[in-house]
């Protein structure tokens, strides 16, 4: 079995909040495909502690890994191994890799069980005052000046025509230059919805405001996880 289980959005975030389910298979999992392995075992041991560290045998599943380097894991998943897929952060297979495992799993008749957890996505769209019923996420915004510029306006652009909102993200350390280009490429009467740090119990902070309301602010977002959404209000 492949089960596919949530991490925290924020190490602050209270324990007690966590589904038991998801502490009761990890209790019981010791193979794992994980991005990171040291925010792995970080997460493994904020949700449960007493798990053996030692005991764990990690995975690398990133970006860059393709099917066939997971051949040892995969012939154990075959024999009946139970594994799970650990994201960096919430919600494994959104904005992440570890979908490269899941469909293997469908073509090999391993049953896949998703674990309910939190998503930096969904809260955003969910708090955002946005229309929930469509929505498209794009994940990170091109780096280049112009195709960033382009796919701005192509966002605001399905905005006004047909009110899905958008959302995407950033690298934490460039949070306040995205920010810079979207107060001055989007319209003053858009709206942008940034939603940071979700789940801290002291610093979680979640706006929407019209963009002439955001070029008077003063923010400062660096290094802080955030998630941004434009949408019709």
């Amino acid at each position: 079995m492949l089960v596919l289980i949530p991490a925290y959005l924020s190490p602050e975030a209270n324990v007690d909040e966590i589904a038991p389910v998801i502490r009761d298979y990890i209790r019981s999992i010791d193979h794992y495909f994980v991005e990171n392995e040291k925010t792995a075992r970080r997460i493994i041991k904020f949700l449960c502690p007493e798990k053996v560290q030692a005991e764990l045998k990690l995975y690398l599943l990133d970006k860059d890994t393709v099917v066939s380097e997971l051949s040892d894991a995969q012939d154990l998943l075959k024999s009946g191994v139970d594994f799970g897929v650990l994201s960096e952060a919430g919600m494994p297979c959104i904005a992440d890799p570890g979908h490269i495992i899941v469909r293997w799993a469908h073509q090999h008749q391993i049953k896949v069980l998703p674990l309910t957890g939190p998503s930096s996505i969904l809260l955003t769209l969910i708090s955002s005052g946005f229309i929930g019923q469509q929505f498209t996420f794009h994940g990170y915004l091109p780096i280049d000046k112009s195709q960033r510029r382009a796919q701005i306006l192509q966002m605001e652009s399905v905005v006004n025509k047909a009110g899905y909102t958008q959302i995407f993200m950033e690298t934490p350390y460039r949070n306040n230059a995205l920010i810079e280009d979207l107060v001055k490429i989007l319209s003053p009467e858009t709206s942008l919805c940034i939603a940071a740090n979700l789940t801290h119990p002291k610093s979680e902070s979640i706006k929407t405001l019209k963009v002439k309301e955001w070029r008077k602010k003063k923010v400062d977002f660096h290094k802080i996880p955030a998630v941004f959404a434009i949408g019709r209000t």
